[in-house]
């Protein structure tokens, strides 16, 4: 297994840091894979696969770059820079872009764990892997951005109250499959055989995306990221928890969208926000009211309110023909 030795000073001053090139690697790689792991990226591929795979088709240099950079083990280093605080998706593919060829060849040498295929020994390596990402994000990623970093933020406010109840190791025992604390200071990052790496002093982020998937990655020892997928309904595509028409009627649109999203879990205001596209004081107006009502909960999470549904709201949403949750 991988791991890494972060001390306690290092692991309190991480940060969530949302990234649209993280994004964007994130949903090449559900591209490359083809297959969707729940009905929202299933959607997405139907709708964007097409397109991709006529693209790889028309630049065999490329559809093997693709294939080798991600490798069976290991991503090719230049493909991921790590993510910085408030980085464009152009500075970000600017990075892939600078990349010395040279240095392209050797990363993609360590994914595939063996020599380069001959039709890789070249030098424009970088900037077609950053043409590829462009075409990703203005065809695929960029038209639903807005909402995708709606449900990031949710993500981020889910995490950060999950540190308030449970502490920095019951988020890091959660964050995707192969990651938990180990405890005296050691982190696991993934269950490849790989060499510790002592972090204690540097810059940690998290960065979520929406794709189910995720990697490691790092800048000489001044950064780190653990890139990691949303998990449950803030990973999904939210429209598919239909409003059941009773529930429509009885309640109102947006007030029964809100009821029907708390069947997921517990979320707060601000995630409520993140995944209706509703403002604050509509949100608000309608947790009062289904407050009132007996349909909705609140508790205390840290510096977070989070709301959840009632046996009395499980049941009106059952029996208005929606799922319990």
């Amino acid at each position: 297994m991988g791991w890494w030795q972060v001390n306690a000073d290092t692991l309190a001053g991480s940060r969530f840091v949302i990234s649209p090139f993280a994004e964007t690697f994130a949903s090449l790689k559900l591209l490359h894979a083809g297959v969707g792991a729940h009905p929202g990226e299933g959607a997405w591929l139907r709708a964007h696969l097409p397109g991709y795979r006529e693209r790889i088709a028309g630049d065999p240099v490329t559809a093997l770059l693709v294939r080798a950079g991600l490798g069976r083990h290991w991503i090719a280093d230049f493909l991921t820079p790590t993510p910085r605080e408030g980085e464009s998706l152009e500075d970000g593919v600017a990075r892939v872009r600078a990349a010395a060829p040279a240095d392209a060849r050797a990363h993609l040498r360590i994914s595939l764990a063996g020599e380069l295929p001959a039709a890789l020994e070249r030098d424009d390596l970088p900037e077609r892997a950053a043409a590829l990402l462009e075409y990703v994000w203005e065809a695929a990623v960029r038209p639903y951005w807005e909402r995708r970093r709606r449900v990031l933020e949710a993500d981020v406010v889910a995490r950060t109250a999950q540190v308030s109840r449970g502490g920095w190791a019951a988020v890091l025992d959660s964050l995707r499959p192969g990651t938990r604390w180990l405890g005296e200071s050691r982190f696991q990052v993934n269950l490849h055989e790989y060499p510790p790496r002592e972090i204690s002093g540097a810059e940690l982020l998290f960065v979520p995306v929406t794709p189910r998937t995720g990697w490691v990655s790092w800048e000489g020892r001044e950064r780190y990221a653990v890139v990691y997928p949303c998990t449950g309904a803030l990973a999904e595509d939210h429209r598919e928890r239909a409003v059941p028409a009773a529930l429509h009627a009885l309640l109102g649109p947006a007030r029964a969208a809100v009821l029907v999203l708390l069947g997921g879990g517990p979320l707060s205001t601000t995630q409520l926000v993140a995944l209706t596209g509703q403002g604050l004081g509509s949100v608000g107006r309608h947790l009062r009211v289904l407050l009132d009502a007996g349909l909705v909960e609140r508790r205390r999470a840290g510096r977070s309110v989070l709301y959840s549904r009632t046996g009395a709201g499980e049941v009106l949403v059952e029996a208005s023909g929606g799922a319990a949750g």
